[in-house]
């Protein structure tokens, strides 16, 4: 059993959000001169191309029950749409706009855990929920006003998320972490490359396979390893330190992600969505230390 070192998980979720941002900017720079399919494409396909010998040379177990094997196609198929919606909101709106809409998720799941697995949601969550949600539209409002129904994008990435991490949290302990992701891969790179065989046959822009020009296919490889490595940082650190340490933790992809998008593209959320940003980012760290109280008062109270 790995004994935990807080410390280090610390520093690999710091990793983590710092590299998931770079890559969507690396996406976001490419969005205007690749096709969005061929995009995808590469991410899955750098993923399957690092894990699959990885898994190979440390003896992880990768083989799985028939129920394990249909959920994991489900869980595919929901990383590619969620990967493929963000990738596409990028090219409408400020990269930390994009990435702080999608951090409605946690909201999201805590409705579904609700309704769909039964846990209990308080009130005081229930209302955290609501504020947050108030916040994720404040930051909505001036993208909507500027790109129309694109600026709804992140809303996707986060519904969509949030039924991925619902089947993942279905087969988490049956299956390893690390060999999961490696056929997640395999699996995308099979189904993504005939359909853009058909898109370029077809003569569809979006879903083309053509030949990167220049020093485009570093960046398509840099989109790959850094999604890859980011989430690797963001399983190891799950080995170190608890997740009620770490959750709070993810929060600093928003401030990364301005950061970078202020530094690469110059842009910076507005006045109104700045304040949404706040008020989402306080909304969700709420709702993880009341999951954290929570959880240590479950033997003699129920969640408030």
């Amino acid at each position: 059993m790995t004994q935990d070192r807080p410390v280090f998980g610390i520093f690999l979720m710091l990793g983590f959000c710092v590299l998931a941002p770079l890559g969507d900017a690396m996406a976001k720079l490419l969005g205007e001169t690749t096709p969005l399919g061929l995009l995808v494409l590469v991410r899955f396909a750098v993923q399957a191309i690092i894990l699959i010998p990885l898994v190979a040379v440390t003896g992880r177990p990768w083989r799985m029950s028939g129920r394990i094997l249909r959920l994991t196609l489900i869980r595919t198929i929901l990383h590619i749409a969620g990967i493929a919606a963000m990738f596409s909101a990028l090219q409408y709106l400020p990269l930390a706009d994009a990435v702080a809409i999608a951090f409605v998720m946690p909201f999201i799941m805590l409705l579904l855990g609700s309704y769909v697995l039964g846990e209990e949601v308080g009130a005081r969550r229930l209302i955290a929920c609501i504020v947050g949600f108030i916040g994720t539209l404040l930051v909505i409002q001036p993208s909507f006003a500027e790109v129309g129904a694109p600026a709804l994008l992140p809303l996707v990435v986060a519904v969509v998320f949030s039924f991925f991490m619902l089947v993942t949290r279905k087969i988490a302990k049956e299956t390893d972490p690390i060999a999961l992701q490696a056929v997640s891969g395999s699996f995308a790179t099979v189904m993504l490359l005939p359909l853009l065989l058909i898109g370029t046959g077809a003569g569809i822009w979006e879903l083309s396979l053509i030949v990167p020009a220049g020093e485009t296919h570093w960046l398509l490889i840099a989109i790959g390893v850094l999604g890859t490595v980011a989430h690797l940082l963001m399983t190891w650190s799950l080995r170190y330190a608890p997740s009620a340490t770490l959750a709070p933790m993810q929060y600093l992809e928003i401030p990364v992600a301005t950061l970078i998008g202020w530094m690469i593209f110059h842009d910076l959320p507005d006045g109104l969505a700045a304040i949404g940003i706040l008020i989402t980012i306080c909304a969700g760290l709420y709702v993880i230390l009341r999951e954290r109280a929570n959880a240590r008062s479950a033997p003699t109270e129920t969640p408030a």
